[in-house]
């Protein structure tokens, strides 16, 4: 099966084209692996070929060119990439290395949409340190390993810890109500990212066949949107910001919560190997440039919500819904337990479908930069996220306002309607920070309690005699 674009819902970047974008493909499910692995093949190939001319690691003995790739609207990755770029870090880190060392540092930021045009310019020399999910990120080091041009996961960008990060979607007046109701549907998914790994656990646990059940489209995420939009797809699995950016337009509801799943999901930044062992300065000036990156996003969230919201086109409320003081995702680039035990469990998620071969993820992680930041490390490790507050966003404000509860926010809200530009709940099941106004909302006696997904909410409703949904209207109504 295929689907015809339609646009993409992101409005134009000022960013530049990437240097060389995945071409969009949907395939039949019965051939899904077929039309993954030949276009992995010829990325691959075109990067080899692109290889005879410059090395990313372009230098004369005094100039030093250093290749990043990232991907500017997977907003998760920001503090490696989109933030970091906006902000300099890393050109600083290396003027202050130039002036140690006596060499000129230059920065080549290359754009992607996804993270396996990267892993197929790092396997050819042509990308330095990249950054991408976890999924991809094991691809990227068995690529690595089996055309001999190893990689090193050096730290992470941002992660959530239930795997809130990954959502599934349907049209707004959709029947579908829960993951349950996919079989026999178009379901769009880009494979081999995190975001295909949540749809297949889903589906799983749903006593769902991924394989069988269920007709896959094969799709980057702007292709999947605009499949979604046309209806040539009745859901969507897809990654970070896309899920909040078509709830946000009103082109999508949630349907399946990736928190729902309790296991840990996140993006991180990887290394070659060779460039790493010739220029170890140079990475450990990336992660400085990296902490620094994520010490400007905590301290100063909403601004750097909307310088990333200026780079990249989206709109500044769906970055702050995963990016923002308490949002879907953590910034911490440290390399914790738990994060590097969830990769061990994705790797047989990856071999079934196919994409990869065993994966040694104690060989591929690589910690030892980051300790040489000291005896907070250890500390830092051990860290995890707070629970999301409530917030509300209004118009003209350089900061949010949060709120102890639901319904403390839902009553500023109906006071302040004409002023609020954003507000955000957290599903009172899985956690996982919505929109107050495309939440679902529950009474339940004398509290009124929000839900991300219908699943939820019915879940709830059958558990508690007495709770019944209402309109966010209602809910607002009912809170004065």
């Amino acid at each position: 099966m295929s689907s015809r674009s339609t646009g993409s819902p992101f409005p134009p970047s000022p960013s530049p084209a990437p240097s060389t974008p995945a071409s969009p493909f949907a395939a039949p499910r019965p051939v899904r692996r077929r039309a993954l692995t030949a276009a992995l093949g010829s990325a691959l190939l075109l990067g080899s070929l692109s290889a005879c001319g410059t090395p990313a690691d372009a230098s004369d003995g005094k100039t030093v060119t250093v290749t990043v790739g990232y991907q500017s609207k997977t907003i998760n990755t920001v503090t490696a990439g989109t933030l970091l770029r906006a902000l300099g870090s890393f050109e600083r880190a290396l003027r202050a290395q130039g002036k140690r060392d006596g060499k000129v540092y230059k920065v080549r930021w290359q754009d992607y949409a996804t993270g396996a045009p990267i892993t197929a310019q790092m396997v050819a020399g042509k990308v330095d340190i990249g950054s991408m999910g976890d999924f991809p990120l094991l691809i990227n080091a068995a690529r690595g390993k089996q055309l001999h041009a190893p990689t090193r996961l050096v730290s992470v960008t941002g992660y959530n810890l239930r795997g809130a990060l990954n959502t599934i979607v349907t049209k707004p007046g959709s029947a579908l109500r829960s993951v349950r109701d996919l079989r026999g549907k178009k379901v769009s998914s880009s494979v081999g990212s995190a975001s295909d790994g949540t749809l297949v656990r889903a589906l799983q646990r749903a006593g769902i066949d991924p394989e069988q059940d269920i007709h896959k489209l094969n799709q980057q995420p702007a292709v999947g949107a605009s499949a979604l939009q046309s209806g040539s797809a009745d859901a969507l699995s897809q990654f970070v910001a896309w899920p909040g950016l078509l709830a946000f337009q009103g082109k999508a509801r949630a349907l399946y919560d990736g928190g729902a799943l309790g296991l840990p999901t996140f993006h991180g930044v990887t290394v070659r190997d060779a460039f790493a062992t010739q220029r170890p300065a140079v990475v450990q000036a990336f992660l400085t440039a990296q902490r620094d990156a994520t010490r400007y996003l905590q301290n100063h969230p909403v601004d750097a919500a909307q310088r990333v919201a200026k780079a990249t086109g989206l709109p500044p409320e769906v970055v702050y819904l995963y990016n923002g003081a308490g949002g879907i995702a953590t910034f911490d680039p440290t390399l914790k337990p738990q994060l590097i035990a969830a990769l061990k469990k994705d790797v047989p998620v990856l071999r079934a479908a196919e994409l990869t071969g065993p994966v040694d993820v104690d060989s591929f992680v690589n910690d030892r930069y980051l300790k040489r930041y000291g005896s907070d490390y250890p500390r830092a490790v051990r860290a995890t996220a707070h629970p999301s507050p409530d917030e509300v966003w209004l118009r003209g404000a350089d900061r949010t306002r949060s709120f102890d509860g639901p319904q403390a926010l839902l009553r500023f809200v109906a006071a302040h309607r004409d002023r609020v530009r954003a507000a955000y709940v957290a599903d009172a099941t899985t956690g996982s920070r919505w929109f107050a106004d495309k939440s679902v909302w529950v009474r339940d006696g004398a509290r009124l309690l929000p839900f991300a997904t219908r699943a939820t909410a019915d879940a709830w409703t059958r558990q508690h005699r007495g709770a019944r949904a209402l309109s966010y209207r209602a809910a607002l109504e009912q809170a004065r």
